[in-house]
């Protein structure tokens, strides 16, 4: 399944990149893209456990910068 998620407060395209490349290692994620200009992380992932994936990449985003948020609707 492929979601879109808006980012909130990434202010660095090097952190998008170690977030993109971070994200995309989570077993279960098919691929990540994390756009800086966009603002927006683009998942492709096991439908059953998105959450758990989400929790996880949301660890991986406050570690690499801790103002960022994903915003999940």
């Amino acid at each position: 399944m492929k979601k879109i998620y808006k980012l909130e407060d990434l202010d660095c395209a090097n952190c998008a990149a170690k977030m993109e490349a971070a994200i995309s290692k989570i077993d279960g994620v098919e691929s990540a893209a994390v756009s800086f200009m966009t603002q927006k992380l683009t998942i492709e992932a096991d439908e059953s456990r998105l959450d758990e994936i989400m929790k996880k990449a949301a660890k991986i985003c406050k570690k690499i910068e801790p103002d960022c948020k994903i915003i999940v609707k």
